[in-house]
């Protein structure tokens, strides 16, 4: 058999369609040089109904396995990397990260592995509702990858720190970001139309992003909207994204009698319709690595109100012009700072937020093909 030319990469994600973590991949392989590699894209789980799996070119090969749980895609995801024999894996997502480090052994012996991780580990295994056992997962396998991906320098000091990975394993790369299309879609100066016509009255506009489940803190949210409306009476809501947690932050919204000022609009393909007729983007998590829906509405020129949710975003965010920091992840602190933002903030007041340009998305895959290639080097 002739020698293959480019190196094979084969990006795995547990679904296309979904959150940061999912939409990292996606531009990964859309924007990787098919010159280069050789791109391939899998996905283990089945889309749910609804969902638009992302476009993507013809020479990026896409691999579905419609499992309805990632740990019952091990038999088809190791039969196809057998038959593909990559050259490089780049998983995303903890719970897949797992999956792929525990079937390495079973994998060619030339085949290189980086896993991508999203949330700050320390904070998740705090914050509970994990499995007893993952603290041991990521000891025992996060060592097998040639590289772990971090956001941030927190986020990689606290893999280091906290589960003693070594430092020459880890790695500390921007998410990539399309901050042109981004900025195009905040310019405020055409009516917004789509999903972003959920308001019903003058504002102020407030706009979440993410998965409906605890971390995302969406209950302190609504807590503090309860307290900004005293002083905003027509500030309203939009929480985009859906999840486990959606019955019951609707519960509350109804018992804090919320319900016509915050608007529950399910999954968006592009939640960057929202942007024009925003008027400030809150991050409430309780915890978080470097989420892209921050990053996004920085692209945009969004005022940025934000829980210290992670050390990454306490370094992107503090003393940064437009961007107001809170003192701690509850309702409370989270009312001051959506308060003081409120209070200064002209309407369709847009800011440049200088720091987005670190995470350009011609800039951030760079920094990703480098990293490939360096990997690539070390495994011949």
């Amino acid at each position: 058999m002739p020698a293959r030319r480019r190196p094979l990469i084969l990006l795995l994600v547990p679904r296309l369609d979904g959150g940061g973590a999912q939409r990292v991949v996606a531009l990964l392989a859309k924007h990787l040089s098919s010159r280069s590699y050789e791109l391939h894209l899998g996905a283990l789980l089945a889309p749910e109904a609804g969902t638009h799996p992302a476009e993507f070119p013809p020479q990026v090969t896409l691999h579905g396995f419609q499992a309805r749980r990632v740990r019952a895609a091990a038999g088809p995801l190791l039969r196809l990397i057998r038959r593909l024999r990559p050259e490089l894996i780049l998983s995303s997502m903890a719970h897949l990260n797992f999956l792929v480090l525990l079937l390495r052994p079973f994998f060619p012996a030339s085949t290189r592995v980086m896993v991508r991780q999203n949330a700050t580990v320390s904070a998740a295994l705090a914050f509970g509702g994990l499995p007893f056992y993952t603290r041991l997962l990521y000891r025992l396998l996060y060592p097998r990858a040639d590289r772990v991906i971090c956001q941030s320098q927190a986020m990689a000091d606290d893999l280091a720190n906290g589960l003693r990975i070594p430092a020459a394993r880890l790695a500390i790369l921007p998410n990539p970001i399309e901050v042109d299309a981004l900025r195009a879609h905040g310019a405020r100066t055409s009516n917004p139309a789509g999903e972003s016509a959920c308001w019903s009255g003058p504002g102020p506009h407030l706009l979440a992003i993410g998965r409906l489940a605890p971390e995302k803190g969406f209950d302190l949210l609504l807590h503090a909207l309860t307290a900004v409306r005293e002083r905003f009476p027509l500030a309203e809501l939009a929480l985009v994204g859906a999840g486990k947690e959606e019955a019951a932050l609707r519960a509350l919204a109804k018992a804090l009698g919320l319900e016509g000022s915050v608007h529950f609009t399910g999954e968006v393909a592009q939640p960057a319709v929202f942007f024009p007729s925003t008027d400030l983007f809150v991050l409430s998590s309780r915890h978080e690595g470097l989420p892209n829906a921050l990053l996004e509405a920085a692209a945009a020129g969004l005022p940025l109100v934000s829980t210290p949710a992670s050390g990454g975003v306490v370094a992107l965010l503090r003393d940064q012009p437009g961007c107001w920091l809170a003192s701690g992840a509850s309702a409370a602190e989270l009312t001051v700072s959506l308060q003081a933002a409120l209070g200064v903030l002209k309407p369709g007041q847009c800011f440049p937020h200088p720091f987005i340009e670190a995470f350009r998305l011609e800039r951030a895959v760079g920094a990703y093909a480098d990293l490939i290639d360096a990997v690539l080097r070390e495994g011949r």
